[in-house]
């Protein structure tokens, strides 16, 4: 038989692969997720074990049950969606879908940051060891570069920076000053920039997945990844501008892969290359970053991203600071402070539990789908796509926990690679993508009234 003949008789690599209905996969995956979680909270307060974060480990928070003005406003979106959000989301046109998303976004992080008013919105941003109040007295940041590096460690006291600019490269402090120097300086009218930029990080991240071929589970995972308890961090955090950097910075680089673009690969390596400077854990995008080009079957935009993403370093480096030396510093700051007083035997597997509040308990469904019948979804072009994604995140939030220093910001370090966990909510059967979203909102809920956060 002719080579042309095997391959007009061989069957075709279907687009999906489901799921069965009967699969244990998600139940279990739940149950462990919530179990997880309860023993994070239970753990430290039956044992009297300080894990050294606030009063209510593993979430960096304090209870305070309350209700606002705002609480109708956010049951109601949370009833809506469960209503809505799945059908809406399967049937709409694919623009109108991602106007949606950002729309729906942005409504409900709005809805739970306003339950506590008009302090929901800006209140964090305006703590002293935030962004915001260096970025105000910034007058020269060339200047700033210059000793950027030399006021991170505790040596530098009283002069060194406060918590959030020593953690970071100064690529988010500059991202502040930005708004400063555009008039955006009040808490309200950063916080406001905030949610907006965080609303586009779905649109960004669905239109990757449709954008290597798998448009259905981008529309199944949408509701997932618009209404996660996430929202809750997204609202009020500096990680929340870093997760849609990446986000916007892999869609672009899907976009190179699939279109061989130059110009779209240098754009990719300029957002990812701005994401290094914005947190030094992101350089472990790296890893979704191969994982991108991989399922788009392109290494074309892997030199030309890569080489553009250095250059970025480098302008600051040329400006004064060097992103391996703040790293050598933060390192010396993190485990002389906090992060060496923290217990690794607690935070090994309650930043996972932090992580799991963020992201909410589904991710434990979606993640346990993948691990169950992994082999079948990769039979199928579209749940390869999902399936890798979320197994290139799952990769690289081992990778965070193993290097010891995530254990700091606890739940809004995982920010950037929420959604790309939460997409393999898309896996699961019809019937749990339906209990799903209610058990993501109703997890929302309950943390934004039970608990005040405090990052």
């Amino acid at each position: 038989m002719s080579p042309s003949v095997e391959r007009s008789t061989a069957a075709p690599t279907p687009a999906a692969v489901e799921v069965p209905e009967h699969s244990r996969a998600p139940r279990i995956g739940l149950v462990a997720a919530l179990v997880l979680m309860a023993l994070a909270m239970a753990v430290p307060a039956a044992l009297g074990w300080d894990v050294r974060v606030n009063n209510f480990p593993p979430v960096h928070a304090d209870w305070l049950p309350r209700i606002g003005y705002a609480t109708p406003v956010a049951v109601a979106i949370a009833l809506l969606a469960m209503w809505q959000a799945r059908p809406l989301a399967e049937t709409m046109r694919w623009r109108t879908l991602m106007s949606a998303v950002f729309v729906a976004g942005m409504a409900w992080m709005l809805a739970l940051a306003l339950l506590d008013g008009r302090y929901g919105i800006g209140g964090i941003l305006d703590y002293k060891y935030e962004y915001l109040n260096t970025a105000r007295r910034t007058q020269d940041f060339g200047a700033t570069l210059d000793v950027y590096t030399s006021k991170i460690g505790y040596q530098a006291k009283p002069d060194n920076w406060p918590v959030h600019i020593a953690g970071h490269p100064p690529g988010a402090l500059l991202f502040f000053i930005v708004l400063v120097r555009v008039g955006l300086q009040s808490a309200t009218e950063a916080g406001l920039v905030v949610i907006v930029l965080a609303a586009t990080t779905a649109v960004a991240v669905l239109l990757t997945v449709r954008q290597l071929g798998a448009e259905d589970l981008a529309r199944r995972a949408a509701p997932f990844l618009v209404f996660a308890p996430a929202a809750i961090w997204q609202a009020v955090s500096g990680d929340a501008v870093f997760a849609a950097f990446a986000a916007w910075g892999l869609a672009a680089l899907a976009v190179a892969a699939t279109r061989r673009s130059i110009a779209w690969s240098v754009l990719a390596g300029l957002l990812l290359g701005y994401c290094v400077m914005l947190s030094y854990g992101l350089v472990l995008l790296g890893l979704l970053a191969v994982t991108v080009l991989w399922l788009a079957r392109s290494w074309m935009p892997l030199p030309i991203a890569a080489v553009t993403a250095l250059a970025v370093v480098l302008v600051f480096y040329a400006g004064g600071f060097a992103w391996w030396e703040g790293l050598v510093e933060v390192r010396g700051r993190y485990f002389e402070g906090v992060g060496g007083r923290r217990p690794i035997s607690y935070w090994v597997w309650g930043g996972p539990a932090a992580l799991l509040f963020a992201a909410g308990p589904m991710l434990g469904s979606g993640v346990a789908v993948l691990a169950a019948h992994r082999r079948e979804l990769l039979t199928g072009a579209a749940t390869k796509v999902v399936a890798s994604l979320t197994g290139a995140t799952v990769a690289t939030t081992l990778l965070a926990v193993a290097s010891l220093m995530s254990k700091a910001e606890v739940e809004r370090i995982w920010l950037p690679f929420v959604p790309w966990l939460l997409v393999s909510c898309a896996l699961l059967p019809v019937r749990w993508r339906r209990i799903g979203l209610g058990v993501q909102l109703g997890t929302a809920l309950v943390v934004m009234h039970l608990l005040q956060t405090t990052w």
